[in-house]
């Protein structure tokens, strides 16, 4: 699409000049009436981790060139910026790092790439809102899964239109919960679908196979990019972006060695290693050093942290993948869990100190969904409704300390399993009791197959309750995304603190809400 216009330029280019020798003598001289060829955005533009007082700004450049900013708020131009450079490095990505932006307001950024010849290109914006300091209304929306099972942007039926819908319900930011890219399926031409009816696919070099080498893993981040309605979210809407093991491969753990015909490369941690610095690179987070010292790698980074969005809202990012255990086949005793201790400690510490009205944890998996393979128990349940074991006492750790430090309005958010949830967690139908009830929203998937809901198979360790839930009702294993059961969730805080959760499907029909009052803090004296 982008990446299609720009070839057609560079061979107009050289028809006009002669040769391609000549075209590049002009553009270094300016020769009159030759074209200059300008370092353009080649996948649309973004921001991302907006907080109070700080934005991330993102685009990837054509050629090398330097990303550029104009900031303006209300008309009036507040600072222009000379950026960072882009080039083969970051695969031509290049962020820019905004602090000391004033909360509740709304900013426009004018970004551009600057080529060498000191040549700039157009001009594309990025729009924004800081988070109110004080009690004020936002919302968001959160989704995960893209592009998955095969089905990719399929211009007969729009593209991936859930983006758009989610564009229309204009949140402040949007959350992707994990599984930004499946790059362990390929996207085919077309995909043969349960109904008999045959998907079709846009192709782009390097999605034929499942991605193993850093450029190929770089290829897939960059295809849902080609999709218009993803470029329209992300020039209006933030991002916060999470990861999972679609973004590497299907449940992926340290250690672990691919049992997988179509793998070349077997060590996980070694396609880990290009997955995570790919996503790194098209994902708008706040990144201070993106080279090394060396000129050739990524600057290590920590992908669980806090977004924080002022008096109501603490948003807390997990990592369930990088510090796990070996997925057990069975329920065990003491199997390691999938936060580790240090990322553990970090998430009792940060929600207990948290004075915002609502603390939202945006988890990589459900806590009492079953995994889909009963030989590869990824996530946190393990078929056992009895007391904590496998994995499950890391969690218990984590609501037992919460209810200790008398922590009220904690919410779950997550994706992965592909349909749309509610579940109501409470200590009376459970197993294990120390902790306080609270509410976990599943929505997903934006732009995948859709599986069955577990209701029947939940593990009921902490006692939870299927209030609502909408997915896959047929008898394919992944229902096609032309069925209409992709989904996402909305959630709304009112200036007095009153959380709404909307759960949507694709197309924008709003399918169940609830609303939530506050609890009031409990006394310091108390804790």
């Amino acid at each position: 699409m982008v990446l299609l216009g720009r070839r057609a330029t560079l061979m107009a280019g050289v028809a006009i000049g002669g040769t391609p020798g000549l075209l590049a003598w002009s553009v270094r001289h300016g020769t009159p009436g030759l074209a200059r060829e300008r370092v353009e955005h080649s996948h649309g533009v973004r921001s991302g981790e907006v907080t109070t007082g700080s934005a991330v700004l993102w685009s990837r450049a054509s050629a090398d060139g330097r990303l550029d900013a104009r900031i303006s708020s209300n008309g009036r131009v507040l600072r222009e910026i000379e950026g960072v450079w882009a080039d083969e490095r970051t695969d031509r990505t290049a962020r820019i790092m905004l602090d000391g932006l004033a909360p509740g307001r709304r900013y426009d950024a004018d970004l551009w790439f600057t080529g060498p010849d000191g040549a700039a290109g157009a001009v594309q914006r990025v729009s924004f809102t800081t988070a109110p300091i004080h009690a004020a209304a936002q919302s968001f929306v959160w989704s995960g899964d893209t592009c998955g099972q095969g089905f990719g942007i399929n211009p007969d039926l729009g593209g991936l239109t859930t983006y758009r819908a989610m564009l229309d319900t204009r949140p402040d930011f949007f959350l992707h919960c994990g599984d930004t890219i499946y790059a362990d399926i390929e996207i085919l031409e077309t995909v043969p679908e349960p109904t008999g009816e045959t998907w079709r696919n846009v192709v782009a070099e390097g999605v034929g196979k499942v991605a193993e080498t850093l450029a190929e893993f770089r290829g897939r981040h960059r295809y849902p990019l080609l999709d218009d309605n993803v470029r329209a979210l992300y020039a209006e809407v933030p991002t916060v972006s999470q990861w999972d093991d679609h973004e590497t491969c299907n449940n992926w753990y340290p250690g672990e060695v691919v049992d997988d015909s179509r793998y070349t490369e077997r060590r996980a941690d070694v396609l880990a290693l290009r997955g995570r610095r790919a996503w790194q690179e098209y994902q708008p987070i706040p990144v201070r050093t993106l080279v090394d010292r060396d000129g050739d790698g990524f600057a290590p980074q920590r992908i669980y942290r806090r977004v924080p969005r002022g008096q109501h809202l603490d948003l807390f990012c997990l990592d369930m993948r990088s510090y796990r255990g070996p997925n057990p086949t069975s329920a065990s005793t003491g199997q390691p869990g999938l936060l580790g201790p240090e990322q553990e400690r970090w998430l009792i510490e940060q929600v207990t100190r948290s004075r915002a009205t609502w603390k939202v944890i945006s988890a990589d998996l459900p806590l009492s969904a079953p995994s889909n393979h009963a030989d590869d128990l990824d996530s946190v349940p393990n078929d056992d409704d009895g007391p904590p074991t496998g994995r499950e006492p890391e969690l218990a750790r984590v609501l037992a300390a919460f209810q200790r430090a008398g922590v009220r309005n904690v919410v779950w958010l997550t994706a992965d399993v592909h349909y749309t949830a509610a579940h109501h967690y409470s200590p009376d139908r459970a197993a294990f009791t120390d902790f306080d009830p609270f509410w976990e929203f599943v929505s997903g998937p934006a732009a995948a197959g859709t599986f069955e809901t577990k209701d029947a198979q939940l593990d009921g360790t902490f006692g939870p309750e299927v209030v609502f839930s909408k997915g896959n009702e047929t008898a394919a294993w992944a229902q096609s995304p032309r069925a209409g059961n992709q989904f996402f969730g909305h959630v709304a805080i009112a200036a007095d603190g009153l959380l709404t959760v909307t759960l949507y499907d694709g197309s924008g029909t709003a399918l169940w809400s609830t609303a939530v009052e506050p609890e009031p803090p409990l006394r310091a004296s108390s804790r």
